[in-house]
């Protein structure tokens, strides 16, 4: 059995695994897929292309092997997989291996018709990406029009499937959604339910992100603190993501991940496994390493969990805690001795995809 990693250049251990398997979703959100840019024409990654389950399966065994405890099942829209519940019963067994957790990111839109199989397979939790309660709202940012009502009684479902502690996932974008942040802070206040708020990140290359567009974690924690006064809570974990809360009437807690505002790279313990067999170090990464070819060739475990320790060793990723560095190359406004930008600003893989990206290397103004 391979030996677990030590950690990255910055001596950051693999723990958490995020792994997609599907780039396809039932949503066009305008901070992930707009559909503007993933429209009917839009190339996603054929079947022959994807990784099966056995093979998403012997990965995750690998990664277990090297540290990973946490497996979460991510997409695209995770629930368009077909077979979704097999691939978690043959997750399940990861367990004696070291898996202490199987959750599931996903909209919610499905998740009334498959919670209670997920659970009987053996997942673990879920947490639910809803942005608004205002039906208009929610329809504007999911980009299809689609309606509110089924993701809350697929919310209903997960609890009634015991796929707790559920969380609530709300990008935050000013003028759009920052409106209604309160009620859903009334709406979960109380059931158990944890809502996180996320800050508009510049992930990918085709979301239009703008820093005008972000509302910086502490002014929601002011606006909720007045109403419902909060207190600071303690990380559950090293490397967690989200900075926690509590009401101080007891009334359960909230989360704030703030990637712009607040870095938090420096405990950062995640990695990501596309479903075209891709290893990414980071969520705004713009290169990955391709396991799949090994996988195919008839490479052996020692073989593929040597590529996977050799990455993430060389690993030095810190995106956000540089992104007013690479902003300032994006807006052209650091320059080097020549007149050009000091560095070239990176293109991004896309947050939804799973094909390696076509990266292409920009000096502004160049």
């Amino acid at each position: 059995m391979p030996r677990e990693i030590g950690g990255d250049r910055f001596g950051r251990a693999l723990r958490d695994l995020r792994v997609s398997v599907t780039d396809r979703c039932n949503f066009r959100c305008p901070y992930c897929m707009p559909k503007e840019e993933f429209g009917d024409g839009y190339r996603f990654v054929p079947a022959a292309g994807q990784l099966t389950d056995a093979e998403t399966v012997r990965l995750a065994g690998l990664f277990a092997d090297l540290g990973v405890r946490k497996l979460r099942i991510t997409g695209g829209e995770p629930l368009l997989r077909r077979g979704l519940p097999a691939l978690i019963a043959a997750l399940a067994p990861l367990r004696a291996r070291g898996i202490d957790d199987i959750a599931l990111t996903t909209n919610g839109f499905l998740l009334e018709r498959h919670a209670p199989a997920l659970a009987g397979a053996g997942l673990d939790r879920v947490t639910v990406s809803l942005d608004s309660l205002d039906p208009h709202v929610f329809e504007h940012l999911n980009g299809l029009d689609r309606p509110l009502e089924p993701v809350l009684r697929g919310i209903d479902a997960a609890l009634a499937a015991g796929l707790e502690p559920i969380k609530i996932n709300v990008v935050v974008l000013r003028g759009v959604n920052d409106g209604g942040l309160l009620d859903l802070v009334e709406r979960f206040r109380g059931t158990g339910i944890a809502v996180r708020f996320i800050e508009y990140m510049d992930v990918g290359n085709r979301n239009g992100w703008s820093a005008d567009q972000v509302v910086p974690s502490r002014r929601i924690v002011e606006t909720i603190d007045a109403v419902h006064p909060l207190e600071p809570a303690e990380p559950a974990y090293a490397g967690e993501v989200a900075r926690r809360y509590r009401y101080a009437d007891g009334a359960g807690e909230i989360g704030f991940i703030s990637s712009v505002s607040e870095p938090f790279c420096g405990d950062c313990t995640r990695a990501r496994l596309s479903v075209d067999g891709t290893l990414y170090t980071c969520l705004f990464a713009w290169k990955g390493v391709a396991l799949l070819p090994l996988l195919r060739a008839g490479a052996g475990d020692a073989e593929i969990a040597r590529a996977v320790r050799d990455t993430w060793e060389r690993r030095d990723d810190r995106y956000s805690e540089d992104r007013k560095r690479v902003q300032a190359f994006i807006d052209g406004k650091r320059r080097g001795g020549d007149g050009r930008p000091a560095v070239a600003a990176r293109a991004k893989v896309e947050m939804s995809e799973v094909e390696m990206a076509k990266v292409e290397m920009h000096r502004v103004g160049g």
